[in-house]
């Protein structure tokens, strides 16, 4: 069930019912077969791999727990072997084995098996590792109840693709929850119809113009067409990607439960260490917490802090997908990020004046741009084709089309950015007047009425990883 979709709001509907007239005590058992049954609706036998999954990492903070410094590691470590075994298993075997083939000259996926990635193993195999590894370094008392630890792996709403939710955020508002406030309702429905409206309106718009380029890279030659498909894919997975998590915190909030926000306009910032600040903030702070910090930070002097930045967008590059071109846009990420720590770290930190502002915001945007290359190109010889035409590639007549009202919507969009920034006006909708939250609600229907895709499903673009 896609979150955009008339089924899923069914869904949503008969959840939400359920768990209000429940009494407090079978609440949580209503989302978790709630939530089982979300993910049974893509795949009904990768039920057993999300419960097998649980019971490891469930089973190993215990064990944690009770044991010694020496078994404490021991079982920390099977914990870890265990989701990493699963992840790499179904995510890379392929990708491993055909780069095994390569060196040992057989044929092209002379090793390959038919795998079909399970749906959001990433996003729940770094939730459950962030876990085990917080309980090891006592920052988190294990879960006794099994049922509430696999509530927490398995919540329907960021189940999928995130947020990535620690778990002393989640039991925080489960252990003590309290039902939302009218203004937390409120912003939870203005948060579900806005990313419905950035995904339909927006996202599967942009979708459509990246697809037709980059499905057929050498059928549009020209900088004006590659600069269009890769302007159009830039745009295509922030609406696509911040309306999911939008959604997903919206619906947790109805639930009773406080995400914390995943993305802060990041098309705005002025630098990539800025960019990385706002865009997919969970995973931003999980390759800080969980891998930066933990191959030592900044603290083994400066050499060794570039080569800790190196290799944690490195991982997590490999960590969107099994493809060289993923390690090559975390590379190309960890490159910008360590050349901008070499410049000084308040340089690119700190906001800079109003005059120099949208120079520096035009530039990371560009440079952003050129990394999504890496990122939605089929094959590296794409990308190299794709960038050269960029920027080498004659002017030429492009047959990528834009539509003249889209490019209106993003200019509006982005001026709302720009009053967001200076005001964060949407969360305040909810506690402000009346009438302006009903016409933001009106816009966004309207916007998903006239303007959505409603004619095909386009999935969101984070469920393949």
């Amino acid at each position: 069930m896609l979150f955009s979709t008339i089924s899923f709001f069914e869904f949503l509907a008969v959840v939400l019912a359920l768990f209000y007239v429940s009494p407090l005590r079978a609440r949580k058992y209503i989302l978790l077969a709630a939530s089982y049954f979300f993910y049974m609706s893509w795949n009904p036998k990768f039920i057993v791999l999300l419960l097998t999954l649980t019971a490891i990492d469930y089973t190993a903070a215990l064990w944690i727990e009770r044991s010694e410094d020496r078994r404490r590691k021991l079982f920390l470590i099977i914990g870890l072997a265990g989701n990493l075994c699963f992840l790499g298993f179904f995510k890379y075997y392929n990708f491993l084995g055909d780069n095994l083939a390569l060196l040992l000259h057989r044929p092209p996926h002379a090793f390959a098996l038919a795998i079909i990635l399970p749906l959001g193993i990433s996003f729940h195999t770094f939730q459950s590792m962030s876990y085990i590894v917080d309980v090891y370094r006592d920052e988190q008392k294990p879960i006794r109840n099994p049922v509430d630890y696999a509530l927490f792996i398995a919540f329907f709403p960021q189940l999928v693709a995130g947020p990535i939710v620690r778990a002393r955020e989640f039991f925080a508002d489960f252990y003590a929850w309290v039902h939302p406030k009218s203004e937390e309702v409120l912003r939870g429905a203005l948060l579900i119809m806005l990313g419905l409206a950035k995904k339909m309106a927006f996202a599967d718009q942009f979708a459509q113009i990246a697809d037709a380029y980059f499905s057929n890279v050498a059928a549009h030659p020209g900088a004006i067409s590659a600069w269009r498909g890769v302007i159009a894919f830039a745009l295509q997975i922030f609406f696509d990607f911040s309306g999911y998590t939008d959604m997903a915190i919206g619906m947790a909030l109805l639930l009773g439960f406080r995400f914390p926000q995943n993305f802060r306009r990041p098309y705005l910032a002025f630098s990539i260490t800025d960019f990385w600040h706002r865009w997919h903030m969970s995973l931003s702070r999980w390759l800080r917490d969980y891998l930066y910090i933990s191959l030592g930070g900044n603290r083994h002097g400066t050499l060794k802090t570039y080569r800790n930045l190196m290799l944690t967008m490195l991982l997590g590059g490999l960590w969107h997908g099994a493809s060289w071109n993923f390690v090559i846009w975390g590379a190309y990420h960890g490159t910008l990020l360590s050349l901008e720590r070499m410049s000084g770290r308040s340089l690119f930190e700190k906001r800079p004046n109003l005059l120099l502002y949208p120079f520096r915001a035009a530039l990371t945007f560009v440079l952003v741009s050129v990394g999504w290359v890496f990122f939605r190109a089929a094959t590296f010889a794409d990308s190299r084709y794709i960038i050269g035409q960029m920027f080498s590639g004659a002017r030429g007549v492009s047959d990528i089309i834009v539509p003249g009202w889209l490019i209106y919507m993003v200019v509006f969009s982005f001026l709302v950015a720009l009053a967001e920034e200076r005001w964060e006006f949407t969360d305040r909708l909810a506690r402000g007047p009346a009438w302006a939250y009903a016409t933001a609600v009106v816009v966004l229907l309207l916007a998903v009425e006239l303007i959505g895709v409603t004619d095909k499903q386009i999935p969101f673009v984070y469920f393949q990883f």
